[in-house]
């Protein structure tokens, strides 16, 4: 069976199911006699162990059963959940990242058995019932269980294909196979009683058989075993010129089959089964209406497909989202783009107009589209925001990690998870993310005695709180720990040649703590696997900034730090500000501005030869564009039109010479086109078809 059309779905909900046990299991440490949390578990590793089983992924499949088995101890009350089991476990969960990380790659698990993990898991199971520890581990013993309870069963009597009564057409089928050369074998297969989907697992064993030749009597009819009309067991004939043995270690290779029995069909049975339909003919009346059905077993398989999904229709509330590929929504959002590039046309032209009356309707229609295209912009956003819950949701684990690795009490809280951003946003911030708490765990907190004489509690508590503000998501990852010694910081720097002891005497604190986001900048004593702070954050803040985003620190020597990360909602459309300096035409984010001012040249002062202006209070330096962007500089007029900026708590003002208004952008990569301008985030086309550049006012505060 041709599986890979189910590729892309399995890896999703394998990574789902796998994100599912680890919460569940981190939960279950503080929790261990949570009933409901332990079947949760349980759930989850069955359904991952039926998928990967589908999918002929055998040492996934193996080991997850295997876990299967220690929470069938947990859930009837033989085995006690502790430390020693959940590390046990989040071994098998690592296992199983890797294995699906190989699919994704190769669309291959990989060929590492992890024996010696599942030597443990039995091990775990051989000591809570008091057996010997076993020296290897074993083929899951549920199909043997169930192969044995199945045989035992009914004695002799389960070779239930040399029951079946045929009927004409059956009968001649078998005729022709026979007259042909092939041999006619019967196989009757029993399905494991724990098995959710059987139909599903009837399909897969007549698509393992049907390589090795045609199935042409079924029992029950195709139909009845498409429906699932039929108890834990089925048979069929099939005519072969290959071995019985090949068929029915294919029929046995299906996930969830307990046992299949089979044998050659001899002329002296058909004879015998021949004689009989005369008599059976009221109860064997259906058959012939199966038949054709029963001769093309492909179509049957195709309706297996759509029926097993069908069958969560049931529940409505699984009809609520849609998988969709994120390249299709980046097809739709470029289709909206040129939508509004093409309305930002006609607003262009109808401003030009004249205006009259006679062209009311005109700039009516004009007006309309404006709201079209704004309402199916935001319906777009909505469909690719996503919660940044998908990447904060692994940190509980990784915190667990290193508390143990660095022997520190350490606590997370997480706030705001389900706040939303754009899919491409929330794919790159995980790494961010994941250095600013490996930091905080490491360089950030004390250990449990320093803390102790410090007056705070032995355990650390660190915290990730994310909110919206504006058009903009807050990130906020910090800690009670040490803060950060602004001291020792500036003595590497000047250790390191990175600044001069003058130029260390003058530094604010934020501009020395602004010295540990340089590239290399470490205050880490030693090299370990986790480093200290400084190390990543360089990496950190080229990685939001990447994302037009900025990160800002804020820290107390002897009580802690907090990095707040700000980024933008989206990185397709936005609202601007469009300005003119001299000639040429620039947009700035409206999110970004916080107001205009039209400033006298008189009110212009100067700090430390950097111009300035004295507003409400603040004091605000003067940036002046066309300075920045190479261009010719004129006189200045009596007055200067300024445009307020700001990042976090800083301000600049941008002087320019004209505004021209608000308008919805489409931001357009340049590539490598300016390559090493970071002034410069990208560009956007005008209504009139002229091109104008977006200014990332981050980089000149």
């Amino acid at each position: 069976m041709d599986v890979s059309q189910y590729l892309e779905i399995f890896i999703d909900e394998s990574a789902e199911h796998l994100q599912t046990l680890s919460d569940c299991i981190m939960s279950l440490e503080g929790e261990p006699d949570n009933k409901d949390t332990i079947n949760e578990v349980f759930r989850a590793a069955h359904s991952l162990k039926g998928m990967a089983g589908t999918m002929g992924f055998k040492r996934m499949q193996h080991l997850t059963h295997d876990m299967e088995n220690v929470f069938q101890e947990v859930r009837s009350d033989k085995i006690a959940v502790d430390s020693a089991m959940i590390d046990l476990l989040f071994k098998c969960l690592d296992a199983l990242d890797e294995y699906l990380e190989n699919v994704k790659a190769s669309s291959d698990e990989g060929t590492e058995d992890n024996e010696l993990i599942i030597k443990e898991l039995n091990d775990f199971i051989a000591k809570a019932n008091g057996e010997a520890p076993a020296d290897a581990p074993t083929e899951a013993p549920d199909a043997k269980e169930a192969s044995a309870e199945a045989t035992a069963e009914e004695g002799g009597s389960e070779k239930k294909y040399l029951s079946i009564e045929l009927d004409g057409a059956e009968k001649d089928a078998i005729e022709e196979a026979k007259k042909s050369g092939n041999k006619v074998y019967g196989l009757t297969v029993f399905i494991q009683p724990e098995c959710l989907l059987k139909a599903a697992r009837a399909f897969l064993v007549f698509r393992a058989v049907e390589e090795f030749g045609e199935i042409i009597v079924y029992r029950p009819s195709s139909q009845d075993i498409e429906d699932e009309k039929f108890e834990l067991d089925f048979s069929f004939y099939i005519s072969s010129s290959e071995d019985l043995d090949k068929i029915i270690e294919a029929a046995k290779g299906v996930s969830e089959i307990a046992d299949v029995i089979g044998g050659e069909i001899t002329e002296e049975q058909l004879a015998e089964k021949v004689e009989a339909p005369a008599a059976e003919a009221p109860v064997s009346a259906p058959a012939p209406a199966s038949a054709p059905k029963e001769t093309k077993p492909a179509p049957a398989a195709k309706k297996e497909e759509k029926k097993v999904p069908a069958k969560k229709d049931a529940k409505p509330v699984t009809n609520r989202t849609v998988r969709v590929d994120i390249e299709k929504l980046d097809a739709l959002m470029n289709q909206v783009s040129e939508l509004i590039i093409a309305k930002n046309s006609l607003v262009s032209i109808s401003s030009q107009d004249s205006g009259t009356a006679g062209n009311q309707g005109f700039h009516e229609q004009i007006e309309y589209l404006e709201r079209i295209t704004t309402n199916l912009h935001e319906s777009v956003m909505k469909v690719r925001m996503v919660p940044i819950e998908s990447v904060v949701n692994k940190f509980p684990r990784m915190i667990r990690d290193l508390s143990r690795t660095l022997d520190k009490k350490m606590e997370l809280t997480m706030t705001g998870e389900d706040t939303e951003l754009d899919r491409t946003v929330v794919d790159q911030i995980g790494d961010p993310l994941q250095h600013l708490l490996r930091n905080s765990a490491d360089h950030g907190l004390e250990t449990a005695e320093v803390r102790k004489q410090r007056g705070k509690s032995e355990t650390g508590h660190i915290f990730l709180n994310a909110y919206q503000e504006g058009n903009n998501v807050i990130i906020q990852v910090g800690d009670d720990g040490n803060g950060i010694d602004t001291e020792a910081v500036k003595a590497k720097a000047i250790e390191r040649g990175i600044i001069t002891e003058e130029q260390a005497e003058s530094m604010t604190q934020k501009e020395i703590v602004n010295l540990l986001f340089m590239p290399s900048f470490s205050m880490a004593k030693k090299i370990t696997d986790i480093s200290g702070r400084g190390v990543g954050l360089d990496v950190v803040k080229s990685g939001i900034e990447a994302l037009g985003g900025d990160v800002e620190t804020r820290t107390k020597l002897g009580e802690g730090t907090t990095f707040t990360v700000r980024l933008p909602l989206t990185l397709a459309i936005i609202q601007a500000l469009m300005v003119e300096i001299r000639d040429e035409k620039y947009a700035i984010a409206l999110g970004s501005i916080s107001n205009i001012e039209n400033i006298p040249v008189t009110d212009i002062k100067y700090v430390q030869a950097q111009e300035v202006i004295h507003l409400r209070g603040s004091v605000i330096p003067l940036i002046r564009l066309d300075k920045v962007l190479d261009i010719e500089p004129k006189e200045d007029p009596e007055n200067l039109t300024v445009v307020i900026v700001k990042r976090g708590d800083s301000q600049a003002g941008l002087v320019v010479d004209n505004l021209i208004g608000q308008q919805e952008i489409v931001i357009k990569s340049l590539g490598k086109y300016i390559n090493g301008n970071k002034l410069i985030s990208g560009a956007t086309i005008l209504g009139d078809g002229e091109i104008a550049m977006i200014l990332d006012t981050n980089t000149l505060i």
